[in-house]
């Protein structure tokens, strides 16, 4: 407003200096010269000054419509709380869970049958383990049959076995049978030591078999290697080396890949080395000549 004050003051000013007051009118009746009005008629003063302060009016209410609008605020966004974002976080994983359960039934019949069958190809069948396997489960614990102790009945372990006590019944063990007292069974280990026991039944061991001093048994034996120093009835099938100690009596025939008979040994059998890699027949079938 202090702008148009003062343009209204000048503009006061300069109609006043174009409209002299009385005193200069008679200075200048005075004179001789003569002053000549350029205006064609009188000016109203009153009414120009009427006009100025409705142009001022009319610009003064104009003034604050073409001032610019204040803007809006910007909202302020609020940081949310840890809990706020547990929240979302699982909001957002519910959601998600649903969207990849929902399927149709169809789908869903067919996602189950998949989801069986790499169940089950995922999951071998594991057979029950059986005694004197390719890989049988050997455990180290050692069961002890005590002396004066008598089992009737078969016994079965997976760990090795000592019997010193009496057993009527077949013997199956994944582990070592160690016999120095009385088994009237058939047994199956993977190594089998009698020292000073008896035995009625037949011996088959996936190792070693070793008769110690003393020991009497009435049965076959079958095993890979073989060590004889006891009394044996029956025929001995070994696949690898047997050997015949001085004090070894056999009654039987025996078979082989060797044989070493010490000197004192008495057999009472045929000996066949028939597991050996020589061949025998090549070396009599061609003749001379021939």
């Amino acid at each position: 407003m202090g702008f148009f004050k003062d343009f209204k003051d000048d503009f006061s000013q300069a109609v006043n200096e174009l409209m002299p007051g009385e005193d200069n009118l008679e200075s200048t009746g005075n004179d001789d010269d003569m002053v000549v009005n350029t205006l064609e008629g009188e000016v109203d003063v009153a009414s120009e000054l009427s006009k100025l302060d409705g142009l001022l009016e009319q610009v003064t209410k104009q003034e604050p419509a073409k001032e610019e609008k204040p803007k809006k605020a910007a909202p302020v966004q609020q940081t949310p709380t840890p809990k706020q974002e547990r929240t979302m976080i699982n909001t957002a994983q519910e959601e998600k869970k649903m969207a990849d359960t929902t399927v149709t039934p169809v789908q869903g019949v067919q996602t189950a049958a998949q989801g069986v069958q790499t169940a089950a190809q995922a999951a071998p069948v594991q057979q029950a383990p059986t005694l004197n396997q390719e890989a049988p489960i050997i455990s180290d614990e050692v069961s002890v049959i005590t002396e004066g102790t008598v089992i009737n009945g078969d016994i079965i372990s997976n760990g090795s076995l000592d019997v010193r006590g009496q057993v009527d019944g077949n013997v199956s063990c994944n582990g070592k049978l160690t016999v120095t007292g009385v088994v009237n069974g058939n047994s199956n280990t993977s190594e089998f030591f009698a020292d000073a026991a008896q035995v009625e039944g037949e011996v088959v061991s996936s190792g070693t078999v070793k008769i110690g001093l003393g020991s009497v048994i009435i049965g076959n034996v079958t095993s890979t290697s073989a060590v004889i120093a006891g009394a044996i009835k029956g025929d001995i099938d070994v696949q690898g080396p047997v050997v015949v100690d001085t004090s070894a009596v056999v009654m039987g025939n025996i078979k082989s890949r060797s044989v070493q008979i010490n000197n004192g040994a008495v057999i009472e059998g045929f000996c066949s080395q028939c597991y050996a890699d020589v061949d025998v027949e090549s070396l009599f079938g061609n003749k001379k000549g021939n």
